[in-house]
């Protein structure tokens, strides 16, 4: 019994930490102007409630916040999805791009700035692209690895990597032709918040939070697949339709995400797993956790973006993220492999 109390109170005390440093790097993100200036907290919490400068409300309120919203959502929503399929996987190095989703955007993403597509209004036409062929992979993925009515995530996994690499090559292709437009494919391929705004906040945001929400209520299913699919059955679970379901899920925050901001990496990977190290491996508690430390991480990253190089511009988030994501996956492989949660 006092185990559980304890283990209570450490989740618990784990939220707290994450929701006060979510709020710190909130602030941080919002206050930043340029290399040489930034705002108060106060002056911050002024803009927001509408009684700043005029200054403050339009660089807090119209440029700094978009930016901050959607990256909590992005975040969060690939936090979860990792954690999700990292669940489906039974396996810690699962991403939510580990069949090949990212690459379906990004070629998607790449014929929209290579091409012009008349039917598709130009202002919208990279996020609604990217976004379909996003989920036109999964439906590839999935059908390439069903045999016989059966998907084994072992086949899921060879088919996402065989479909990953041959859209990461057409997408090179459209690199190599691009021409002038060659700097617009690579920025977005490294994953980019700055160019939010509240219209794009509007379309994603519901999306990735109904998503992530039904995937925090198959933490309890997930817990049991983890076992293996044969345990699963015998305790009553329709391992088929929950995958089914859980894919599905992933594919909207993923495409939802990634639509808009680029490919952002690592987000997905480290943070269920450094939850696991230090709760365990109850989904029950890791997922809803990851929901709100991905949020956390990936404002860490924005911010940190504005500040690496400030005289040089604001570096892509994603490069960010795999500064910081790829050493610590990397220590956490070499040094914990006994406590990453899965025995």
């Amino acid at each position: 019994m006092s185990g559980k109390i304890l283990s209570k109170k450490k989740v618990v005390l784990t939220l707290v930490l994450i929701l006060i440093l979510t709020v710190i790097c909130v602030l941080l993100d919002l206050s930043w102007v340029s290399a040489d200036l930034s705002y108060s907290f106060q002056e911050v919490i002024d803009a927001l409630m509408g009684n700043g400068t005029w200054s403050s409300n339009i660089i807090v309120r119209e440029i700094n916040a978009p930016r901050v919203v959607i990256g909590l959502f992005v975040g969060g929503g690939l936090a979860v999805a990792g954690a999700a399929m990292q669940g489906v996987f039974r396996n810690p190095l699962a991403s939510p791009y580990i069949l090949g989703l990212s690459s379906g955007a990004s070629l998607g993403a790449a014929i929209s700035i290579v091409f012009v597509v008349s039917f598709i209004p130009a202002a919208i036409c990279t996020p609604v692209l990217a976004f379909a062929t996003c989920f036109l992979t999964m439906f590839l993925v999935y059908a390439m690895a069903r045999s016989g009515g059966v998907v084994r995530p072992e086949t899921l996994i060879l088919s996402g990597v065989a479909v990953s690499s041959l859209l990461a090559a057409l997408v090179s292709f459209l690199t190599f032709i691009a021409g002038e437009k060659l700097e617009g494919i690579v920025f977005w391929t490294m994953g980019n918040l700055g160019n939010a705004d509240w219209g794009e906040v509007i379309f994603a945001a519901p999306l990735i939070t109904i998503a992530s929400i039904l995937l925090v209520t198959q933490a309890k299913n997930l817990n049991v697949m983890m076992l293996g699919d044969a345990h699963a059955m015998d305790l009553g679970i329709d391992v088929k339709r929950t995958r089914q379901f859980i894919l599905i899920l992933t594919t909207v925050i993923v495409a939802s995400a990634v639509s808009f901001v680029g490919v952002i990496g690592f987000i997905g990977l480290v943070i269920p797993h450094i939850l696991r190290i230090i709760l365990g491996p109850d989904n029950r508690v890791i997922m809803p956790l990851s929901v709100f430390a991905g949020a956390c991480f990936i404002l860490i990253c924005d911010y940190f973006t504005h500040i690496i190089a400030p005289y040089y511009g604001t570096l892509p988030i994603g490069v960010v993220t795999a500064l910081v994501g790829a050493p610590l996956f990397i220590y956490l492989l070499l040094r914990r492999k006994k406590e990453v949660g899965w025995s």
